[in-house]
């Protein structure tokens, strides 16, 4: 009975012994460096067990490892025992979940945390937090895109934790959180000692299309690209480079938001005080195209004053033309003066004003009645455009084309490319209009024709052809109609047949119509005028003598003559 109490009492010690001496598996144990060799750590972890860690998992990125036989170190307790009869432990889970604890406190109370940049993954960057491994945005890792992360390797420095899942695995840190931070105190700072109009040293830090970035000691203010200088700056890499001091003058500083606007020109003299003084009204002065754009183009007539010369004042001759085909950039061109206005900070310059106006040199050397030749450069419904020199052209309108023909018709017998000769009849310099003539060439037969002819006067004409509306009659070879109404004062002798091709016929002129080149003739008009002579002379109506016996008195009187 004894015995067996005593067996009991045994194994109930040996369970004891069981329980308190040999840990759970998954929890975090201390054991004993023993040895070292083969690249791992043999560690005694109690209760005859013994397990190994490869030597990597004591050290941090980028370092050697720091173990040594006889050190005390804490390990995860993986598996009490393998096949080969060893623990299975691991440094690497101990620190982890070390870590872990350690970290989660730290978020809580939104502590920084210390960690070193050790790897590059898809997006960012891993970065050790003394055993727990955190995903480094690239958007976080500064206040400014990084191209090169190299230095920042390995690199202990404070990280700010965004968020933690511990069940997942997951940790998202920030690096520049921190930066922003000590940015702000330190731009407080700075900013608190800087005044608008203070002139102050700096470093360009920074680059863009728009500006640069300048180091004022913990601070940066943008440099803007319009005010490096007075002239036009194409881009600020054109006076500026990475790295190089220069003296800025604070423009202003906004207190709320931290910036700070910076120039450069402003320490220099404006060249707009002394334009009006250098740059008199209508005076002629050569100069740079530094843009060319839709309406005109901008000539720099020093550094700092550049000037427009729009579309319409580039050229007398072209006017639909696009700048940059009359002027084309970097080209030294002379400019007139047409306009100042210093407050706008504007110049009004003129390129055409330089040369001498081709319609005025046309009036001097072409007096009205000068003979041209060109080329028919464009062909409308009212005349022809002759080229002429200096790319002007002179218009012949169709009443100028012929004596005989109608314009109409006259203009078909033209085409585009043909040369022409014509005179000059006008020459409007102000509307920039030159008139020609083709028909001014030749003698207007027309006229010759009815010289001394006007209306009243009694003509003989040739009957050249009979229509049934009149008859064709002929005068000095120039055509003309008798309608049939005209051909007589009886009604019953207006029949156009009574009349022979060849007949001579007197007929009263009517009308002289030198548009249409036209005598108006009448038969009619000639028999009641002379009625009314014979009537005046020979008797009245009145003193009861017949039409006849008038007419008859009047008949013989012209035969005694």
């Amino acid at each position: 009975m004894c015995a067996k109490a005593t067996m009991e009492e045994f194994e109930a010690l040996l369970q004891e012994s069981f329980e308190i001496d040999t840990p759970d598996e998954g929890s975090v144990v201390k054991g004993k460096v023993i040895a070292i060799e083969a690249g791992q750590a043999i560690i005694d972890v109690g209760y005859k067990m013994e397990g190994r860690i490869d030597l990597k998992e004591f050290a941090n990125p980028g370092e050697n490892p720091d173990i040594a036989v006889g050190d005390v170190v804490e390990v995860y307790l993986d598996r009490v025992e393998n096949a080969r009869g060893e623990a299975v432990i691991s440094r690497e889970k101990a620190r982890r979940e070390e870590a872990w604890d350690r970290l989660e406190k730290a978020y809580e109370k939104e502590e920084r945390v210390e960690g070193a940049i050790f790897g590059r993954v898809k997006g960012g960057f891993t970065v050790d937090l003394g055993g727990a491994v955190a995903f480094l945005p690239g958007s976080q890792v500064d206040v400014r895109p990084v191209r090169d992360a190299g230095p920042l390797m390995g690199l202990k420095q404070p990280f700010q934790i965004l968020k933690m899942d511990r069940r997942r695995g997951n940790i998202v840190v920030s690096r520049r959180a921190i930066l922003e931070e000590s940015r702000a105190e330190q731009r407080a700072e700075v900013i608190g000692k800087l005044a608008e109009g203070e002139v102050v040293d700096g470093v360009v830090k920074n680059i863009t299309e728009y500006g640069a970035f300048v180091d004022l000691g913990g601070v940066d203010g943008l440099l803007h690209v319009t005010d490096m200088a007075w002239r036009r700056v194409n881009h600020p890499n054109e006076i500026l480079n990475i790295g190089e001091t220069v003296k800025v003058q604070v423009i202003k500083i906004n207190k709320e938001t931290h910036r700070i606007s910076l120039g450069m020109k402003q320490l220099q003299a404006d060249p707009w005080d002394a334009v009006e003084k250098a740059y008199p009204i209508t005076s002629v002065h050569k100069g740079r195209v530094t843009n060319i754009t839709d309406y005109g183009a901008f000539v720099e007539l020093e550094a700092g004053v550049e000037g427009l010369v729009h579309v319409s004042e580039m050229s007398w001759t072209k006017k639909n033309v696009h700048p940059g085909k009359i002027v084309s950039t970097s080209q030294e061109v002379d400019v007139m003066v047409l306009e100042i206005d210093t407050a706008k900070r504007r110049v009004s310059l003129g390129l055409k004003q330089t040369m001498r106006n081709p319609w005025e040199v046309f009036a001097e050397t072409h007096p009205v009645g000068t003979v041209i030749e060109g080329e028919v450069k464009n062909i409308t419904e009212f005349g022809l455009f002759v080229g002429l020199d200096n790319d002007i052209d002179g218009m012949v309108h169709l009443s100028d084309l012929s004596w005989d023909q109608r314009g109409e018709d006259a203009i078909a017998n033209y085409r585009k490319g043909d040369m022409v000769k014509a005179a000059v009849t006008e020459v409007d310099v102000d509307k920039e209009r030159i008139s020609l003539s083709v028909k001014a060439l030749d003698a207007d037969t027309f006229s010759d024709a009815v010289d001394g002819v006007k209306r009243g006067s009694i003509i003989t004409v040739t009957v050249t052809a009979i229509e049934e509306g009149g008859i064709e009659v002929e005068y000095n070879q120039m055509k003309s109609f008798i309608r049939r109404s005209d051909l007589s004062r009886d009604r019953a002798e207006q029949r156009p047949e009574r009349f022979q091709i060849g007949d001579h016929v007197d007929a009263r002129v009517t009308n002289v119509d030198s548009k249409t080149r036209r005598l108006g003739l009448s038969i009619k008009a000639r028999e009641i005028a002379e009625e009314k002579e014979a009537v005046e002379q020979y008797g009245s109506s009145d003193s009861g003598a017949s039409l006849g016996d008038i007419l008859g008195a009047a008949l013989k009187g012209s035969g005694d003559k």
